[in-house]
């Protein structure tokens, strides 16, 4: 691994506090990691963008996927997730997560989550797209994200773990062997520790969320800006499958020019029973797969679009006026309310649907272990890429992966605490520089980013419009670059320009992969490619940044990840 020895323009650290590890994000993935590895005896700050639960996984309804149900088993939970992920997912990156699944849901439940249960006290189960089983654990009926948000939010608080909030994550430092040595972050508002700081430690996880606010309209919060995969881009670490970007199907429609968070309508809705349908009341979901509306994501997003496509119309409908207005009440309170809220009552009329950008299947390539490219740099949940997910997550694998992968991340460090191997190296962080290496993008350019995307890397991709997108996107970078390169301008250092400065980065590896990749496969949709290329194709696209922020994109031999050692 060879460091770029690039990093965001921003002010040294004014001060800085020591850890043996630093989580970075609070979702199910970094506070899984965190409370195992206080729990194994290792200093852990925990830094957060927001507050502790203000991440993706709050936002997640439909639930956790795991063999828990009567007649389900790990190898048929495996053979769903292989199917959806279209012969890219890294079969024994599969196996350990359905293996290790139940038992790390089982975990979760001890720590305080409290999932839906019958009469009896046995765990309801439903079932989502591309399962064959009721296999999907939820909470609240189609709260599940909030109640293990809060579980998890309790457990540290009450296990007095130090954390850090309103703190956005700027760099990864590393020592003079390239190793890591923390992080550097800016702080928002005031408080014990204000502006830019630095954590010091040997190990960094990331468990930042995704990058779905790379597009115009995304079910992703606010905070979600791929900061984690463009800091370990920064770093020199190899980040892969970044063009499989999941459209969730059934997004509330709020307009053509709705844009930032939409309302998600779950796929558990479907799973229930609810039909998609056209203006005219037509099923085309039916023959198209042989689930129908159940099929993987990516097929319903297809269906969706195409259909949308023949009838000239900006959305189609979901259609559950069958379910009755108790069971809207009791299953589904809060997509009830959310639909209300914008004046749709599913009780008595159709939902209007489409889909909008919702989950990155790439990420910041990792090992079985979570580890990176950049020793002693970890990452997990949607910011990594494990290899689990292929082209094309199954539904509600996501918090099961950064639950699994979250708790194997804080065994390899529990073991090299036990060895001494982690304590042994106090972290030496190379001075800042003081020139900034990296340009910032004017805040504005945020939108700009957003709308360059949705045009040209969107549900529906072709060589011109991907063309398109990179050369605008070239030239937001230029344009940057030259200001800085020739009279030392960039704008003011901030949030704002912070955040525009990740999603172009982000945003500049995923339209790379994307026109690389010249076939269609799971949710990355070429239509002047429509066909799958097995012999070509069956592998995973990596992505550096060099020193001179151009970008390096190479081939895997196959569908399996090399070693990341």
């Amino acid at each position: 691994m060879t460091s770029t020895g690039i990093r965001l323009h921003a002010p040294a650290p004014g001060w800085a506090i020591p850890a043996d590890v630093v989580v970075v994000g609070s979702g199910v993935a970094g506070l899984t990691a965190a409370l195992r590895c206080e729990a194994a005896g290792l200093t852990t700050v925990v830094v957060t963008k927001a507050r502790l639960d203000d991440g993706s996984t709050r936002w997640a309804q439909g639930g956790i996927a795991a063999a828990l149900g009567e007649g389900d088993t790990p190898g048929q939970h495996l053979d769903d997730t292989l199917v959806a992920g279209a012969g890219l997912c890294d079969e024994e990156a599969v196996r350990l997560l359905v293996t290790e699944g139940p038992g790390a849901v089982r975990r979760l439940i001890s720590t305080g989550a409290r999932f839906d249960t019958d009469d009896a006290g046995t765990i309801e189960l439903t079932r989502e797209g591309g399962h064959h089983r009721r296999r999907i654990a939820h909470a609240g009926g189609d709260a599940t994200g909030a109640e293990i948000s809060r579980a998890l939010v309790d457990a540290v608080r009450a296990r007095g773990l130090r954390t850090i909030e309103n703190a956005l994550v700027l760099d990864l430092l590393t020592d003079a062997e390239g190793r890591t040595a923390g992080v550097t972050l800016h702080v928002m508002g005031e408080g014990q520790h204000d502006g830019v700081g630095a954590v010091h430690a040997p190990a960094v996880i990331l468990a930042t969320g995704g990058m779905g606010q790379v597009f115009s309209a995304t079910t992703n919060p606010p905070v979600s800006t791929g900061d984690g995969v463009a800091l370990a881009l920064r770093a020199g670490a190899e980040v892969s499958d970044l063009e499989f970007v999941q459209f969730h199907p059934t997004v509330l429609f709020l307009g053509p020019d709705a844009e930032g968070q939409q309302p998600l309508v779950s796929e558990a809705v479907r799973g229930e029973g609810a039909h998609l349908v056209d203006a005219d009341g037509v099923r085309f979901m039916v023959g198209q797969h042989e689930l129908a509306e159940l099929a993987p994501r990516d097929i319903v997003a297809k269906g969706i679009t195409r259909r949308m496509q023949e009838t000239g119309a900006e959305h189609m409908y979901l259609d559950a006026r069958h379910f009755g207005a108790d069971m809207w009440e009791q299953r589904f309170p809060t997509i009830l309310a959310a639909c209300r809220a914008h004046g749709i009552d599913p009780v008595t009329e159709p939902i209007p649907v489409a889909p909008a950008a919702h989950y990155a299947s790439g990420g910041v390539r990792t090992d079985d272990r979570g580890r990176t490219t950049v020793p002693g740099l970890y990452a997990c949940g949607e910011a990594a890429c494990t290899g689990v997910h292929g082209a094309n997550r199954l539904a509600s694998n996501s918090l099961l992966e950064g639950l699994v992968y979250a708790e194997r991340i804080a065994a390899d460090l529990a073991a090299a605490h036990a060895d001494g191997s982690l304590s042994a190296r106090v972290p030496a962080p190379v001075p800042y520089a003081e020139r900034p290496a990296h340009p910032l993008l004017a805040p504005e350019s945020r939108l700009a980013v957003q709308r360059i995307m949705t045009e040209g890397a969107g549900v529906l991709r072709s060589a011109d419009s991907l063309a398109r997108a990179a050369e605008r996107l070239k030239r937001l970078h230029d344009e940057a670059r030259e200001a800085l390169e020739t009279d030392g301008k960039t704008p003011e250092p901030g949030v704002d320009t912070w955040e525009a400065t990740n999603l172009l980065d982000v945003a500049r590896v995923l339209v790379a992969a994307a026109r690389l990749r010249e076939e269609t496969r799971g949710c990355h949709w070429r239509e002047d490619r429509p066909g799958r290329d097995d012999d070509h194709w069956r592998r995973h696209i990596v992505v550096t940044l060099r020193p001179d922020r151009s970008l390096a994109e190479r081939l895997t031999d196959t569908a399996d990840f090399p070693p990341t050692r």
